[in-house]
């Protein structure tokens, strides 16, 4: 199974396009070691031919084309993306699925909660049903519940699990979280039983999580704040990384001391957001990373397993 990051940011980017954040502007001018980052997305295939796409991030074109597989053009009009599957409907993980409408009927897999918000607070799905359309197949959360497999994809299965995150901050239940809001998924080779736990937006690590967390051979999860109060410290917001849906790195019980509890396995950050000092490629926090074994993802990282 292969797994790319075709973004690795939290929405906005990174640099974001109105932020001077130390990052940011340091990033634009030069004096910061660091390497520019899309938003948050990934493409799996078992056979490097057709691929799932994982979030569909508002640069998915600049994406699409920094991956040639995604693009191999055995027609006039042709895709690898045999079938987009979402973690969430918040803006930055399903905005893309606009630029996805010159296509066929889009086989979309996804929650009944993400559902309800793509055809009503933002009605993607009804907007694209005057153009490619939609085919909704739901990705159903709870237990014991069978994986799921993905028409033309071969090699490759899905297992969901509810996370505890949030609802987008449009949905009318954005401060009552459903099961469904937010998924990880486990994603499996059907052949070697290698595996790869993805969870771009995690805000705790309960002990269903945990537990397939450790059935993972790689887990590519939440590496949005290094701090808990990191947007206020810098003036950009009221609300706290809990606030938000998000477990920071550091501090006692934080994403760090999480991973190290796992044991021996890869371990990846993704969705990182442009104030997180573990972009600049010679920071303290970065180091602090390196000496736990843990790495941070970057646009076009590969993950073979």
């Amino acid at each position: 199974m292969k797994l790319v990051v075709l973004g690795s940011a939290a929405g906005g980017g990174f640099p974001q396009w109105n932020c001077n954040c130390r990052n940011c502007s340091g990033l634009r001018n030069g004096s910061l070691r660091a390497t520019a980052r899309t938003q948050s997305s990934i493409a799996v295939s078992g056979n490097g031919t057709a691929w799932v796409l994982v979030n569909a991030s508002p640069d998915i074109l600049a994406q699409i084309r920094a991956t040639p597989a995604l693009q191999p053009a055995r027609d006039a009009r042709d895709t690898g993306i045999a079938a987009v599957m979402l973690m969430d409907a918040q803006i930055d993980h399903v905005t893309g699925l606009l630029m996805l409408r010159e296509g066929r009927r889009l086989p979309l897999y996804c929650t009944a909660a993400v559902w309800r918000e793509l055809n009503g607070a933002l009605p993607l799905v009804p907007v694209l049903s005057h153009y490619c359309g939609v085919q909704w197949h739901e990705l159903p959360v709870g237990d014991d519940l069978p994986a799921t497999g993905v028409p033309g994809v071969g090699g490759i299965r899905f297992t969901p699990i509810a996370l505890s995150s949030k609802a987008p901050p449009y949905s009318d239940h954005r401060t009552q979280p459903e099961a469904g809001d937010n998924i990880g998924l486990l994603i499996e080779d059907t052949a070697s039983g290698k595996s790869v736990f993805y969870a771009p937006g995690l805000g705790a690590i309960d002990a269903p999580v945990e537990a397939m967390m450790r059935r993972a051979d790689c887990v590519l999860v939440d590496g949005t704040f290094w701090h808990a109060d990191e947007m206020i410290a810098l003036g950009f917001s009221r609300k706290r990384a809990a606030d938000m849906g998000h477990l920071p790195q550091s501090g006692e019980g934080g994403m760090i001391a999480q991973l190290d509890a796992l044991g021996a396995r890869r371990k990846v950050l993704i969705h990182i957001n442009n104030t997180n000092p573990i972009l600049d490629d010679d920071s303290e926090e970065r180091a602090q990373l390196a000496r736990h074994g843990i790495e941070v993802a970057f646009d076009g990282m590969e993950i073979t397993v």
